[in-house]
Protein backbone atom coordinates (compact mmCIF):
# COMPACT_ATOMS: atom_id res chain seq x y z
CA UNK A 1 0.00 0.00 0.00
CA UNK A 2 1.36 3.59 -1.15
CA UNK A 3 1.49 6.04 1.59
CA UNK A 4 -0.25 8.52 0.04
CA UNK A 5 0.39 12.47 1.28
CA UNK A 6 -1.93 15.61 0.32
CA UNK A 7 -0.37 19.34 1.34
CA UNK A 8 -2.57 22.01 0.64
CA UNK A 9 -0.94 25.42 0.36
CA UNK A 10 -0.67 28.58 -0.89
CA UNK A 11 2.94 27.39 -1.88
CA UNK A 12 3.27 24.10 -3.60
CA UNK A 13 6.43 24.67 -5.49
CA UNK A 14 7.90 23.86 -2.23
CA UNK A 15 7.34 20.67 -2.29
CA UNK A 16 8.81 18.18 -2.57
CA UNK A 17 11.72 19.87 -1.72
CA UNK A 18 14.21 18.17 0.32
CA UNK A 19 11.43 14.87 0.32
CA UNK A 20 12.45 14.92 -3.30
CA UNK A 21 16.68 13.78 -2.41
CA UNK A 22 18.12 11.16 -0.08
CA UNK A 23 16.09 8.37 1.64
CA UNK A 24 12.66 10.51 0.76
CA UNK A 25 13.37 10.98 -2.40
CA UNK A 26 14.31 7.43 -3.67
CA UNK A 27 11.10 6.07 -1.67
CA UNK A 28 9.14 8.50 -3.80
CA UNK A 29 10.53 7.64 -7.02
CA UNK A 30 10.13 4.02 -6.61
CA UNK A 31 6.50 4.56 -5.89
CA UNK A 32 6.78 3.83 -1.54
CA UNK A 33 4.52 7.63 -0.84
CA UNK A 34 3.29 9.79 -3.17
CA UNK A 35 2.71 13.91 -2.86
CA UNK A 36 0.02 15.57 -4.09
CA UNK A 37 -0.08 19.33 -3.48
CA UNK A 38 -3.48 21.46 -4.01
CA UNK A 39 -3.15 24.90 -3.96
CA UNK A 40 -5.63 26.46 -1.84
CA UNK A 41 -6.16 29.44 -3.95
CA UNK A 42 -7.50 27.42 -6.75
CA UNK A 43 -11.01 27.19 -4.10
CA UNK A 44 -11.00 31.20 -4.44
CA UNK A 45 -14.43 32.44 -5.58
CA UNK A 46 -12.95 36.37 -6.57
CA UNK A 47 -11.19 37.38 -10.06
CA UNK A 48 -8.60 38.32 -7.56
CA UNK A 49 -7.98 34.58 -5.87
CA UNK A 50 -8.30 35.97 -2.15
CA UNK A 51 -8.34 33.47 0.01
CA UNK A 52 -7.96 35.66 3.37
CA UNK A 53 -9.39 39.18 5.33
CA UNK A 54 -9.08 40.54 8.00
CA UNK A 55 -9.45 39.33 11.70
CA UNK A 56 -12.63 40.12 13.22
CA UNK A 57 -12.83 42.33 16.24
CA UNK A 58 -9.50 44.18 14.69
CA UNK A 59 -5.88 43.60 14.97
CA UNK A 60 -2.62 43.50 12.85
CA UNK A 61 -2.21 40.82 10.06
CA UNK A 62 -4.87 38.45 8.00
CA UNK A 63 -6.08 35.77 8.73
CA UNK A 64 -7.49 32.47 6.24
CA UNK A 65 -10.96 32.22 5.51
CA UNK A 66 -13.38 29.07 6.73
CA UNK A 67 -14.87 28.94 3.27
CA UNK A 68 -11.88 28.61 1.09
CA UNK A 69 -10.01 26.80 3.41
CA UNK A 70 -13.16 24.09 3.58
CA UNK A 71 -13.45 24.03 -0.21
CA UNK A 72 -9.88 22.63 -0.13
CA UNK A 73 -10.44 20.15 2.41
CA UNK A 74 -13.07 18.73 0.90
CA UNK A 75 -11.41 18.05 -2.31
CA UNK A 76 -9.17 15.54 -0.64
CA UNK A 77 -11.11 11.97 -1.75
CA UNK A 78 -8.29 9.56 -0.05
CA UNK A 79 -9.91 8.74 3.76
CA UNK A 80 -6.81 10.32 5.51
CA UNK A 81 -6.31 12.03 8.80
CA UNK A 82 -6.26 16.08 7.70
CA UNK A 83 -4.07 17.67 9.95
CA UNK A 84 -3.23 21.64 10.19
CA UNK A 85 -0.01 22.87 10.74
CA UNK A 86 -0.18 25.55 13.79
CA UNK A 87 1.53 26.27 16.73
CA UNK A 88 -1.50 26.49 18.61
CA UNK A 89 -1.50 22.49 18.07
CA UNK A 90 -0.68 19.42 19.70
CA UNK A 91 3.07 19.10 20.03
CA UNK A 92 3.76 16.67 17.52
CA UNK A 93 5.35 13.33 18.87
CA UNK A 94 7.09 9.94 17.71
CA UNK A 95 3.56 7.98 18.94
CA UNK A 96 1.46 10.32 16.91
CA UNK A 97 4.29 9.98 13.78
CA UNK A 98 4.17 6.14 13.95
CA UNK A 99 0.29 6.11 14.01
CA UNK A 100 -0.06 8.08 10.68
CA UNK A 101 2.87 6.00 9.07
CA UNK A 102 1.21 3.03 9.75
CA UNK A 103 -2.32 4.40 8.01
CA UNK A 104 -2.98 5.00 4.23
CA UNK A 105 -1.76 8.68 4.31
CA UNK A 106 -2.28 12.17 5.53
CA UNK A 107 -3.42 15.63 4.01
CA UNK A 108 -1.74 18.35 5.42
CA UNK A 109 -3.07 22.14 5.62
CA UNK A 110 -0.54 24.89 5.62
CA UNK A 111 -1.25 27.69 7.06
CA UNK A 112 -0.24 31.22 6.21
CA UNK A 113 -0.34 35.45 7.94
CA UNK A 114 -2.05 34.83 11.72
CA UNK A 115 -3.46 31.52 10.92
CA UNK A 116 -7.34 30.10 10.13
CA UNK A 117 -10.57 30.75 11.29
CA UNK A 118 -11.05 28.58 13.60
CA UNK A 119 -14.52 27.68 12.78
CA UNK A 120 -12.60 25.16 10.21
CA UNK A 121 -11.62 23.38 13.34
CA UNK A 122 -15.53 22.57 14.47
CA UNK A 123 -16.49 22.31 11.05
CA UNK A 124 -14.24 20.08 9.61
CA UNK A 125 -12.33 17.03 10.77
CA UNK A 126 -9.02 19.02 11.79
CA UNK A 127 -6.27 17.90 13.85
CA UNK A 128 -3.89 21.25 14.37
CA UNK A 129 -0.37 20.01 15.06
CA UNK A 130 2.46 21.94 16.33
CA UNK A 131 6.37 20.97 15.64
CA UNK A 132 7.90 22.76 18.52
CA UNK A 133 7.05 26.30 20.62
CA UNK A 134 7.96 28.55 18.12
CA UNK A 135 7.03 30.87 15.13
CA UNK A 136 7.50 29.80 10.91
CA UNK A 137 6.46 32.25 8.26
CA UNK A 138 4.41 29.23 7.34
CA UNK A 139 2.71 25.83 8.00
CA UNK A 140 4.88 24.15 4.88
CA UNK A 141 8.24 23.88 6.59
CA UNK A 142 6.15 21.95 9.34
CA UNK A 143 4.34 20.28 6.81
CA UNK A 144 7.63 19.14 5.13
CA UNK A 145 9.07 17.67 9.03
CA UNK A 146 5.94 16.02 9.23
CA UNK A 147 6.56 13.80 6.48
CA UNK A 148 10.12 13.17 6.55
CA UNK A 149 9.13 11.79 10.35
CA UNK A 150 6.45 9.50 8.59
CA UNK A 151 8.28 8.37 5.70
CA UNK A 152 11.14 7.02 7.00
CA UNK A 153 9.42 4.34 9.01
CA UNK A 154 7.36 3.26 5.86
CA UNK A 155 8.09 -0.56 5.00
CA UNK A 156 11.60 -0.81 2.90
CA UNK A 157 12.90 3.74 2.74
CA UNK A 158 15.54 2.83 5.96
CA UNK A 159 17.93 0.48 4.80
CA UNK A 160 17.71 -1.94 8.27
CA UNK A 161 14.61 -2.81 9.60
CA UNK A 162 15.44 -2.11 13.08
CA UNK A 163 17.62 0.87 12.12
CA UNK A 164 15.58 3.43 14.16
CA UNK A 165 14.71 1.42 16.95
CA UNK A 166 17.32 2.91 20.03
CA UNK A 167 17.02 6.66 18.55
CA UNK A 168 15.79 9.23 20.42
CA UNK A 169 11.83 8.97 21.99
CA UNK A 170 11.64 5.45 20.36
CA UNK A 171 12.53 4.41 24.00
CA UNK A 172 10.99 7.02 25.79
CA UNK A 173 14.76 8.73 26.17
CA UNK A 174 17.17 10.32 24.48
CA UNK A 175 19.33 8.50 22.13
CA UNK A 176 22.89 7.12 23.23
CA UNK A 177 25.76 9.10 22.56
CA UNK A 178 27.52 7.63 19.24
CA UNK A 179 31.23 7.00 17.84
CA UNK A 180 33.06 6.01 15.26
CA UNK A 181 37.06 6.03 13.61
CA UNK A 182 39.55 7.26 14.05
CA UNK A 183 39.69 5.45 18.15
CA UNK A 184 41.83 9.07 19.11
CA UNK A 185 40.85 12.22 17.46
CA UNK A 186 42.31 15.84 19.08
CA UNK A 187 43.38 13.70 22.52
CA UNK A 188 39.75 12.34 22.52
CA UNK A 189 39.47 8.39 22.52
CA UNK A 190 36.41 6.59 22.17
CA UNK A 191 35.46 4.94 25.61
CA UNK A 192 36.80 2.09 26.31
CA UNK A 193 33.42 -0.08 26.82
CA UNK A 194 32.55 -0.11 23.28
CA UNK A 195 36.03 -1.29 22.11
CA UNK A 196 35.85 -4.10 24.46
CA UNK A 197 33.53 -6.53 22.36
CA UNK A 198 31.47 -7.26 25.54
CA UNK A 199 27.69 -6.54 23.99
CA UNK A 200 26.29 -6.78 27.48
CA UNK A 201 27.92 -4.33 28.97
CA UNK A 202 28.13 -1.98 25.76
CA UNK A 203 24.03 -2.41 26.30
CA UNK A 204 24.27 -1.52 29.63
CA UNK A 205 26.23 1.43 29.17
CA UNK A 206 24.29 2.94 26.26
CA UNK A 207 21.04 2.29 28.30
CA UNK A 208 23.40 4.34 31.25
CA UNK A 209 23.97 7.08 29.04
CA UNK A 210 20.66 7.79 27.26
CA UNK A 211 18.91 7.96 30.76
CA UNK A 212 21.82 10.55 32.41
CA UNK A 213 21.70 12.46 28.92
CA UNK A 214 17.77 12.19 29.13
CA UNK A 215 17.85 13.38 32.80
CA UNK A 216 20.20 16.51 32.48
CA UNK A 217 18.85 17.23 29.03
CA UNK A 218 15.62 17.12 29.01
CA UNK A 219 13.84 16.88 32.68
CA UNK A 220 10.50 16.68 31.06
CA UNK A 221 10.99 13.09 28.71
CA UNK A 222 12.22 11.98 31.95
CA UNK A 223 9.77 12.24 33.75
CA UNK A 224 7.50 10.55 31.52
CA UNK A 225 10.06 7.63 31.00
CA UNK A 226 9.72 6.80 34.83
CA UNK A 227 6.40 7.28 35.54
CA UNK A 228 5.57 5.02 32.89
CA UNK A 229 8.31 2.63 31.43
CA UNK A 230 6.18 -0.31 30.21
CA UNK A 231 4.44 1.47 27.62
CA UNK A 232 7.16 3.50 25.86
CA UNK A 233 5.72 7.05 24.42
CA UNK A 234 6.52 6.20 20.92
CA UNK A 235 4.34 3.35 20.81
CA UNK A 236 6.99 0.89 19.59
CA UNK A 237 6.92 -2.21 21.54
CA UNK A 238 10.00 -3.07 24.28
CA UNK A 239 10.08 -5.02 26.57
CA UNK A 240 10.39 -3.25 30.17
CA UNK A 241 12.00 -4.45 33.35
CA UNK A 242 8.83 -3.10 35.03
CA UNK A 243 6.71 -5.69 33.34
CA UNK A 244 6.77 -8.50 35.25
CA UNK A 245 4.33 -11.17 34.12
Amino acid sequence: MTFAATVLTLYPEMFPGPLGTSLAGRALREGKWSLQTTQIRDFATDKHRTVDDTPAGGGAGMVLRADILAAAIDSVTDPVPILAMSPRGAPLTQARVRELAAGPGVAILCGRFEGFDERIFAGRAVEPVSIGDYILSGGEMGALVLLDACIRLLPGVMGAALSGDEESFESGLLEYPHYTRPVEWEGRTIPEVLRSGDHARIAAWRKAQAETDTRLRRPDLWERYTGARVQPPSGARHPSEDDKT
